[in-house]
This record gives C-alpha cells, sequence and structure tokens, in this order.
C-alpha cells in the first residue's frame, strides 16, 4: 500500500479500510492535509467541515472495530459540489442568492452514499447555479486548474474536478446538464461519468434544467466510478422520474480488457475542429484501444445540428423559468457569465415543445445510425486544448471569451440532450502540461460497456496515475 493514503483511489481505500489497513480518520487527515497544501492556489472548496468530518471518521472506525456488515464506501471521506442538499448544513449552488441557504431534506444520492458509509465534509467550488463550463464564479472566486494554475478547470463542477485530481478528496459528486461532469473530469485529469438520463435520481439536487439534468461521480478511475454508480443508481419514490430499470453490478464487467468491443470513431462533426495536439492524443488513444482488442469502426454521427439546436432551446428555455422569480426581484445577484439565461424568455413555446417532442425520434435515430453499429462512440471530450480563465472571462472579454467556452463545451453537450451514458477519462497532456479527455459513449443504460472499456483503457496506460504540480 502506498506511503501516502491519499493517493489511494476510492476502492483502494475503501478496501484498506474492510482489510483493517487504514483507519477512516487517517483517510480523512490526509485528505484535509492536501486541502491545505493546495486550495489555497486552487480554490476548489467553498465550506469545510473538518469537526464533523472527524466525528464521521470516529464513528466509521468504532464500526469497523465492532464487525458486522460494512457498505461499500465504508469509511471514505468526500466532498461534493456544492448543490447536493444535505439537511441542516450549508448549500450555496455558488451563488449570492443562496450564500445563506441550509437546506431542510437530504439528497438522495447523498443518502445512498451514507446508507454505502461514506460521508462528507464540505462543499466544493461550482459555477454559479451550475451555469458555465469553464470554473469562473464571481462569489467565490474562480477555480483553476491543478495542473497549471491560469487555465480553466471545466465547470460546472470545477471545484469537484480539482478536489479529485490533487486528492482532497476520494471522489466527488457532480451534475451535468451540458458537460458538466465530463468537462471538468477531462480538463483536471480525472474520470467523470454522466449515467443515462433517468438513471440516478435527482431528488434534493439543486435543478438547472429538468430535461437535460444528471447526476454523476467524479473519481481518479473507471472502477472508482463504477462502485460509487452502483451505490446511487437505481430507482427514487421521491424522484418519480428516476428509472426502475436493474442496476448492474458494474465491478463485475472491469476486467481490463475490450475484447469483442465494436468502437466508432466518428467522421463527422466531433473531430472537425480539433486543436493538433487533441487530435493527436485522440489518434494514440484509439490505437491504445486496438492493442486492447477493440474493433474499430469509423462512422458519420447524424442529426449533430438538430441536437444542438434543440438542445439549446431545451438549456435556455427551462434555466429561465427556474430563475424567473429570482431574475425578477435580484437581477443584480447573477454574474455576466450567466447571463445566456435571459435568452430563454425570449424563445417561443412552440420551440420548446418542438425541442420537446422531437428528442425521442431523434435519439431513435440516432441509436439506429450509431449503435446498430458499434457498441461505445468514442470521441474528444473538450476539441480544443484549454483555454485560461483570462480568455473565457465573459464580463471582460466579451464576445471572444463566449466563443472559447461554448467550444469547450461543444462535444458534451450532445449527449445530454440524447440522454446517453458518456465518461472522460484522461489520455495525454499538452504542451501547457494540460490533461486532455477521451470520452466514451453508449447506448441507453449501458453503462456497464463504457465503464468496461473505459477500465481497459486505465489498465493499459497511466495518465490516470500521474500527480499534478500543485501536490509537489
Amino acid at each position: 500500500m502506498t506511503s501516502d493514503p491519499s493517493d489511494l483511489t476510492l476502492t483502494e481505500a475503501a478496501d484498506a479500510i474492510r482489510k483493517r489497513k487504514i483507519s477512516s480518520l487517517e483517510l480523512l487527515d490526509a485528505c484535509f492535509a492536501n486541502i491545505e497544501r493546495a486550495d489555497k492556489q486552487l480554490n476548489a472548496t467553498i465550506w469545510l467541515d473538518y469537526e464533523g468530518a472527524v466525528q464521521s471518521a470516529r464513528n466509521a472506525d468504532d464500526a469497523m472495530k465492532r464487525g458486522g456488515k460494512l457498505g461499500l464506501l465504508h469509511g471514505v471521506p468526500m466532498a461534493h459540489k456544492d448543490m447536493f442538499y444535505r439537511k441542516g448544513k450549508p448549500c450555496t449552488c455558488g451563488s449570492p442568492i443562496r450564500k445563506d441557504f441550509v437546506p431542510e431534506v437530504t439528497a438522495s444520492v447523498l443518502a445512498r452514499m451514507d446508507m454505502a458509509g461514506a460521508y462528507s465534509f464540505g462543499g466544493l467550488n461550482m459555477a454559479e447555479f451550475a451555469a458555465g463550463g469553464t470554473g469562473h464564479n464571481k462569489e467565490f472566486g474562480d477555480c483553476h486548474n491543478p495542473w497549471n494554475l491560469p487555465y480553466v478547470a471545466g465547470g460546472s463542477s470545477s471545484g469537484s474536478g480539482a478536489a479529485v485530481a490533487t486528492r482532497m478528496t476520494y471522489a466527488a459528486l457532480g451534475s451535468d446538464t451540458g458537460g458538466s461532469i465530463r468537462l471538468p473530469a477531462a480538463a483536471c485529469g480525472v474520470t467523470g461519468i454522466k449515467p443515462t438520463q433517468t438513471r440516478v435520481s435527482r431528488a434534493g439536487v439543486m435543478p438547472l434544467a429538468f430535461s437535460l439534468d444528471n447526476v454523476g461521480p467524479l473519481a481518479r478511475t473507471a472502477r472508482d466510478c463504477a462502485r460509487i454508480l452502483s451505490v446511487i443508481a437505481g430507482h427514487d419514490p421521491l424522484d418519480p422520474t428516476s428509472s426502475t430499470e436493474d442496476v448492474p453490478q458494474y465491478e463485475e464487467a472491469l476486467n481490463g480488457k475490450a475484447d469483442g468491443l465494436k468502437v466508432g470513431v466518428p467522421t463527422t462533426y466531433f473531430l472537425d475542429n480539433t486543436d493538433q495536439p487533441v487530435a493527436l492524443a485522440f489518434d494514440e488513444a484509439v490505437g491504445m484501444l486496438i492493442s486492447l482488442g477493440a474493433k474499430i469502426k469509423r462512422i458519420p454521427a447524424p442529426l449533430i445540428d438538430a441536437i444542438l439546436a434543440y438542445a439549446h432551446i431545451l438549456v435556455q428555455v427551462e434555466a429561465a423559468a427556474r430563475h424567473a422569480e429570482w431574475m425578477r426581484k435580484r437581477p443584480q445577484d447573477y454574474a455576466p457569465d450567466i447571463s445566456w439565461i435571459y435568452a430563454g424568455y425570449a424563445i417561443p413555446a412552440t420551440h420548446y415543445l418542438e425541442a420537446l417532442s422531437r428528442r425521442g425520434p431523434i435519439l431513435k435515430e440516432f441509436a439506429k445510425e450509431v449503435f446498430g453499429r458499434v457498441d461505445v462512440l468514442a470521441t474528444p471530450t473538450i476539441p480544443i486544448c484549454l483555454p485560461t480563465l483570462a480568455e473565457t472571462d465573459i464580463e471582460r472579454r466579451g464576445a471572444d471569451a463566449e466563443a472559447k467556452a461554448r467550444a469547450i463545451s461543444a462535444n458534451t453537450k450532445v449527449f445530454n440532450y440524447l440522454g446517453l451514458p458518456t465518461i472522460s477519462v484522461n489520455c495525454g497532456f499538452d504542451s501547457n502540461g494540460l490533461p486532455i479527455g477521451l470520452s466514451f459513449t453508449g447506448r441507453p443504460f449501458a453503462e456497464a460497456d463504457i465503464l468496461k472499456l473505459a477500465d481497459a483503457y486505465q489498465q493499459g496506460t497511466d495518465w490516470h496515475k500521474r500527480r499534478p504540480p500543485s501536490l509537489a
């Protein structure tokens, strides 16, 4: 076992506790040592509860001593994006409007993590109301990239990506409406999965755009994500929209092999405007998949223009409806980088209904054309090399910054409209020392397929094992 407990992955940490090789308190202290070391530079956290976490750690260690059945995540400390409600604890949602908000309920996903033996110790930085992809936050300060501080950390789960990368937490929950789990996972060099729409309950989670919102984990490895997903997935009576599909034992699919998996490489859209370092890393990753036994097939991605247009309508209209009262009463409390929400008020209801009604037929056609030929679609997560926070500062740089911010999420928002499961892993670094993301997307409820391929890729490479300079 590593001499630094924070270098353990989530599954390694949970398994070490079960084998009595380490205590929960030791894991917690390792996380806080890294927070002390790196967070002044990164600004990955909004609030912390060390005293409460110490008590939780001691309770977990006492339970270990007493014996008995332990959950899959027993004794593992975590912090999460600060938009998951926990009764009696602050939840800022990254906004001055909710700066003093204390929920009276606990999110179902947190309750399930509790039942599995995990505990949480803080809220992580995020884009205001989860409405941005760069990591800017006017109220709580921008979150910086742990690999190169002036650069974006991705968003909106920026603190989750940065905190996992710097071993401040063994994993973190995030939300994903247009890429907000996968973008920070890619930008910070960690693993993040957006499950199939409705696979995970959204009860007790701050909403942004109901038709597109998802909940999922960011962690160091695909195996870590598989374990968390097995805990949080499944129907929840508190969220009637949550799926009743059976939840597989995701870890059982992870054997380090990609034998027989047919992997599609798109010939349209996803690689059209890719920066050269990203394209080269993607090509090398495809070569690795071939060596792992995957069969590569180059295929067109259909209906992308319609998908993007409809996704744009849904997110603007639904976010505008969600924020209507606050935007009328407290417009001064909204940062310029989320002013795009206002445009939702000008979109006709007929356009919104068209975007909703076309979703099913478009998914059916996309699945036929893509998943009728392959098991998994591989794409770059972020098609461009990461820009700096200054370059994407919409308040100061205006349209140029907005264009760069849009380019970051060009490849991810497609799969929110389609509701498909997608995972991002690290597949290399650019000349600025910044991570490059590789995504695998599957058919509905095929999380096991994309986790299997991601795990095989990680067992054949070591990108996910590298430590950012901010931990030096």
